[in-house]
């Protein structure tokens, strides 16, 4: 039996997060003094520290910032998806987010490739935000 992968716990600081996740949607913390979009979920905005946020919905739209091709599992779970990708996302709002490129060869990723997130069920409550890439206008 091939082990599942780690399903992230939600917490008081990234519930809102994972909510809009399961539904579909990406949605970020927005500073709501001084507008700053911030990733992951954190009680004060990093820019002005406030604690004034709101969940915004964002574009789900960006481009690869880096990324690694990993060759060797960090947990068993993850051996049989060898080789794989790691991203990091800049979303068009502004922050980064770590995930995955789905529907993509390894050897096609690129820096700068623009991609858009789709989110893959892991429980009835959980959805991974990952991405593929975004199809030319």
């Amino acid at each position: 039996m091939t082990p599942s992968i780690p399903t992230p716990v939600p917490n008081a600081d990234n519930q809102g997060f994972w909510d809009a996740c399961a539904r579909g949607e990406l949605c970020l913390q927005r500073c709501t003094a001084c507008a700053a979009w911030r990733h992951p979920p954190r009680p004060m905005c990093p820019r002005c520290h406030s604690l004034a946020s709101e969940w915004a919905l964002a574009s789900g739209r960006g481009v690869v910032h880096t990324f690694t091709i990993v060759h060797r599992p960090t947990l068993p779970a993850f051996e049989a998806r060898l080789p794989y990708n790691v991203v990091v996302v800049r979303l068009d709002e502004g922050p980064l987010m770590v995930s995955n490129l789905l529907a993509c060869r390894n050897d096609a990723i690129h820096i700068g490739m623009p991609v858009v997130v789709t989110f893959t069920p892991l429980t009835d409550t959980i959805a991974l935000p990952q991405f593929r890439p975004q199809a030319s206008p």
